[in-house]
């Protein structure tokens, strides 16, 4: 087995969802009294948050990119960063090890599941900005963002309630309603592109297919790190 490294603490309730992700994928795996070989680097979420307000992304980079180097020297043989908005700096990280893209592994469920145009639920720094939506783009998916207001309210309920271990059944009621409206949009299938998202919604409360990427994302770094399958590949 190999050792799995975490960059989380953005935030940490969604950081204790990956350990748990983690953890319960070797045990299906292995059986017995199997755990997950992992380090763990947690950040404080506060000064990220502050750098993300200010449009400080370089100053982000950073200091994620020197938490990925103390990942890499405590033996870590790949880099999970555990957060979406956050992979908008990824190509500040500069590893030796790989680095497993959460848009890589997400990318390939969706298309794995015949889905070509998908709804992008997630802060809206992922979904106004482009970072994301051309990562998806290079894999040949066409992504649907929600108007202005669905992304001003699912940004609001991840901010002012999920990172804060916050679960609302109004928010979880207003969810679906901006699911809906994608799949009236013409999304075939909807990204839960948050990590924290996961904590208010799960499949069942999508129509149409529904992509946790956390659990994606902790999946294939398990199954990458027991040698059952490949890291998915970057866009060419």
């Amino acid at each position: 087995m190999k050792t799995i490294g975490l960059l989380g603490g953005m935030s940490w309730e969604s950081s204790a969802e990956y350990y748990r992700l983690v953890n319960s994928r070797v045990r299906d795996a292995l059986g017995g009294y199997h755990s997950a070989r992992v380090v763990l680097y947690s950040v404080d979420f506060a000064e990220i948050e502050a750098m993300q307000s200010a449009g400080d992304w370089a100053a982000a980079g950073q200091v994620l990119s020197a938490a990925a180097s103390a990942l890499e020297a405590a033996g870590a043989d790949v880099i999970v960063l555990c957060t979406n908005t956050m992979h908008k700096v990824a190509p500040a990280l500069q590893v030796a090890v790989p680095f497993l893209h959460l848009g890589d592994t997400t990318a390939a469920a969706v298309r794995a599941a015949g889905v070509s145009r998908v709804g992008l639920l997630g802060t809206a720094f992922t979904m106004s900005q482009p970072f994301y939506r051309e990562r998806l783009a290079a894999h040949g998916l066409s992504v649907v963002v929600p108007s202005d207001v669905d992304r001003e309210l699912v940004h609001r309920v991840i901010y002012d309630e999920l990172v804060q271990g916050v679960v609302r059944l109004s928010s979880r009621e207003a969810y679906r309603g901006v699911i809906s409206r994608l799949v009236e949009a013409g999304a075939e299938g909807v990204i839960y592109g948050c990590t924290e998202i996961e904590l208010l919604v799960d499949r069942s409360d999508s129509p149409v297919p529904a992509f946790p990427t956390t659990r994606l994302h902790a999946e294939a770094a398990v199954d990458w790190a027991l040698g059952l399958r490949e890291l998915p590949p970057a866009p060419a």
